[in-house]
């Protein structure tokens, strides 16, 4: 005869184990998830790194053709951009044409580009005009000083107060005392520039005191953000290297990317018989 007493001992011990039971499978699915989730993350980084190599190799072929090119044909380019304004020049003096005259200027203009404002003023004059020392030198005026600052009373008042009560040497660690030094030069950028209104913020922000500190992350939340860290990344270099496809260099290489020596070969035939042509013409003109 079955004890009812142990019955219902036996019964209470099911009971008992199922949660727990539930609660190690949960657990189980949760480290399976966390590992499937890290294995996505390496396997992620390491696509990234191998799509990284790709894209600056690719950089630095363009980089190095780029040279090549204007080693090479830079100076075919600029044999053209001479022959142009020498035959527009040539028409120009044939025909008096106010338009053909303003032709020869441009063409001139893009073989001796002139160089730019601050190039020509070596730093004096700007998109706002002459800097003080410019004038001063023009005008054989002496720079005038900035303006003496002279705080206010208040602003005295309010500096003094954040200087003894933010003062880094209060810091008994070395985190609030860097965090107290940032702070202080605040207050004395503030105070310089005799700005009373940003000494009052200023008051205010260290009354409320220090920010909170920024909750840590879970493993799972360091992963996920790591993941979409990685997708941003990929896009980012994506677009590097839709630039360089699309660049001149860049299509130059990809039209014969086991020999873009060849190509260079063939560019520079077609700008001999370019400068052939442009040469012929020339002639014909100074008859």
């Amino acid at each position: 005869m079955t004890n009812p007493e142990a019955q219902q001992q036996a019964r209470q011990s099911v009971s008992d184990a199922e949660p727990q039971a539930e609660s190690h499978d949960r657990s189980q699915e949760e480290a399976q998830a966390a590992e499937r989730l890290e294995r996505a993350v390496r396997a992620a980084e390491q696509a990234l790194i191998e799509f990284e190599i790709a894209v600056e190799t690719f950089r630095v072929e363009v980089e190095n053709f780029s040279r090549l090119h204007h080693q090479r044909l830079g100076p075919m380019y600029s044999r053209l951009d001479e022959l142009d304004a020498l035959i527009a020049e040539a028409v120009a003096a044939r025909t008096g044409d106010p338009e053909d005259i303003r032709k020869a200027r441009e063409a001139r203009g893009l073989v001796q580009p002139m160089p730019g404002v601050e190039e020509l003023f070596h730093g004096w004059i700007d998109s706002d005009g002459l800097s003080p020392e410019a004038a001063a030198m023009l005008t054989e005026r002496p720079v005038q000083p900035p303006p003496r600052v002279r705080p206010s009373e208040e602003a005295r008042r309010i500096y003094r107060e954040l200087a003894r009560k933010a003062h880094p040497d209060l810091a008994e660690e070395e985190a609030e005392r860097e965090r107290r030094g940032a702070f202080i030069v605040r207050v004395n950028a503030a105070y310089a520039a005799g700005d009373e209104e940003a000494l009052r913020v200023l008051a205010e922000e260290w009354e409320a005191g220090p920010p909170p500190p920024e909750r840590r992350a879970s493993p799972s939340e360091e992963l996920y953000a790591r993941l979409e860290w990685l997708a941003e990344r990929k896009e980012m270099l994506a677009a590097v290297a839709a630039e360089l496809e699309s660049s001149a260099i860049g299509a130059m290489i990809k039209m014969a990317p086991e020999d873009p020596d060849r190509l260079l070969d063939e560019i520079a035939e077609q700008l001999l018989a370019q400068a052939a042509e442009k040469e012929a013409r020339l002639a014909e003109l100074a008859r």
